[in-house]
């Protein structure tokens, strides 16, 4: 079983920079089957866009598809580092009530941890694990 972060988290995950269109980042979410994508300037993570921040803080308020990611994203407050072992991972996923946790190295992004890795790699018997393993049905 894996101990650290870095054993399992997604390496490279998808960003955008803050000046992404809402749509265009939709459009990246769609294409890579994820949830989120991470805003990034220079490699340092300046916040996260779930499809949900889409959804409520777009969306639901009638802006327009050209809003810029950073008018609506959630300015990063978590991180973890790749290092980390899993359960510090977990308790900062809890703590903060997050579901997807940037994995930051010398302020540089390299990577996300999401409940569905946690879920893949703790207890794959799971019905999360069974949901995150699966293949998308498009």
């Amino acid at each position: 079983m894996a101990q650290k972060v870095h054993e399992i988290m997604t390496a490279n995950p998808a960003t955008v920079s803050a000046q992404t269109t809402v749509s265009e980042a939709a459009r990246v979410m769609r294409d890579a089957n994820i949830g989120d994508v991470l805003i990034t300037e220079a490699g340092q993570l300046r916040g996260v866009l779930t499809d949900r921040d889409i959804v409520v803080r777009a969306v639901a308020h009638e802006l327009p598809v050209d809003t810029r990611v950073q008018e609506i994203c959630s300015p990063s407050t978590v991180t973890c580092a790749p290092s980390d072992d899993i359960d510090r991972a977990v308790a900062l996923m809890r703590e903060h009530g997050v579901r997807r946790l940037p994995v930051v190295d010398a302020d540089q992004l390299v990577g996300v941890l999401s409940l569905g890795d946690l879920a893949i790699e703790r207890d794959h018997r799971s019905a999360l694990a069974d949901i995150s393993a699966a293949r998308p049905n498009r």
